[in-house]
């Protein structure tokens, strides 16, 4: 039986950056992940967007993380080579109520710690995008894009290049709390030649994304429910890209499902359209019943007038795992992160959804602080 001072669930960007902070600290830190490659899920599924912590209640942990970890992951990319592009954004309002409501976003965001933020007019709007219709917006510097893919995979080189075990197709079929350790059985492999192992580690992360909460009750905490919500995206690409330069937002939902369909240029130089916010059954229900190209026409129109159904061609999919249900009147909600409270040796992570990317290194600071509870 293999023997670990952590063992971390899920090989997602948050589990990733989490391995390599404890890696430099710790040996015999060990991460699995159930599918072929690390970040296959909802890390790479998504806009790259750098996010700068305006959206979210002040001392949230979404919050606190997120404005902490813009810095540090611009920090880390211009050290590890990892593509990104600083280039802001802008938040636009498209009408005089909403220009009320982007002040009371730029008061939220400087509660947050949020630097740079300005309100704009509709003179700068053009300057900055000449094909955006807007009154106003809130320019927001410390916004970028990164390849979210290669964030993922040099987090666990690095990781790996310390020291760490990265594992995958390694999925967790039983944890079982054995006093000073808890006891993990993983199923290792395909399903034609999977075989069972077995790990006992001085502590365990959950880190599992979409499926952290099947995780957490392994270890009997029913706490917590997580219901997929499906983002889709279109693509504009070829001459047509011109149309958007950098980042552009609409008005975020008051309910806080998403922050609304946007604009995003790409590293590679086309433009994202999305994400839309759907509740779905199935945590790997990426494409069934998808929208068409008409229902993001009509709604890219208001900002992007020029926009036509013939610029654009479906594109992917991504997962966020909601700790909210359907039908609530706020869907904000917040990362947990906590050791649990039935078994100390486990720390939870759940419902890392949006600004998770962003947020990834100072997820992983704060782990390393409660590993250190445990292990020191």
């Amino acid at each position: 039986m293999d023997q670990a001072n952590v063992l971390i669930i899920g090989g997602g960007v948050v589990g990733c950056a989490t391995a390599y902070a404890l890696s430099q600290h710790w040996q015999d830190v060990f991460l699995v992940e159930q599918n072929p490659r690390v970040g296959m899920a909802t890390s790479s599924r998504n806009s790259g967007v750098i996010h700068s912590g305006i959206y979210y209640q002040k001392d949230s942990l979404k919050a606190r993380h997120c404005v902490a970890g813009n810095r540090m992951m611009y920090e880390f990319c211009e050290k590890h080579k990892v593509p990104y592009r600083h280039c802001g954004k802008l938040v636009v309002a498209a009408n005089a109520q909403e220009e009320e409501d982007l002040a009371a976003l730029k008061t939220r965001g400087e509660d947050n710690g949020v630097d740079g933020l300005r309100l704009v007019d509709g003179t700068e709007i053009r300057a900055r995008e000449p094909y955006i219709r807007g009154v106003a917006a809130l320019d927001v510097p410390s916004t970028g894009i990164v390849s979210a893919e290669d964030l993922v995979r040099t987090y666990a080189r690095l990781a790996t290049e310390k020291g760490a075990h990265v594992v995958t197709r390694a999925k967790v079929v039983a944890l079982e709390p054995k006093g000073e350790t808890i006891r993990v059985r993983l199923r290792i492999g395909d399903k034609e030649d999977a075989q069972d192992e077995t790990i006992e580690a001085r502590c365990v992360i959950n880190a599992a994304g979409l499926y952290s909460d099947e995780i957490a009750a392994l270890l009997g905490n029913h706490s917590w429910k997580i219901y997929p919500l499906r983002g889709e995206y279109c693509e504009i690409r070829g001459p047509r890209a011109y149309l958007i330069n950098a980042l552009v937002y609409p008005m975020p939902h008051h309910h806080g499902l998403s922050l609304g369909v946007h604009f995003t240029k790409t590293l590679w130089g086309t433009v994202l359209l999305g994400p839309t916010a759907i509740y779905v059954e199935g945590k790997e229900n990426y494409e069934r019943g998808r929208l068409g190209i008409a229902d993001f026409v009509k709604g890219a129109k208001a900002m992007l007038p020029e926009v036509e159904e013939s610029d654009l061609q479906l594109g992917y999919s991504g997962l966020r795992p909601k700790l909210v249900p359907p039908g609530a009147t706020d869907a904000h909600g917040d990362f947990v992160i906590m050791r649990d409270p039935k078994v100390p040796r486990a720390i939870q992570l759940v419902g890392i959804e949006s600004p998770g990317l962003t947020s990834a290194p100072a997820i992983a600071e704060h782990v390393f602080q409660l590993v250190g509870e445990i292990l020191n």
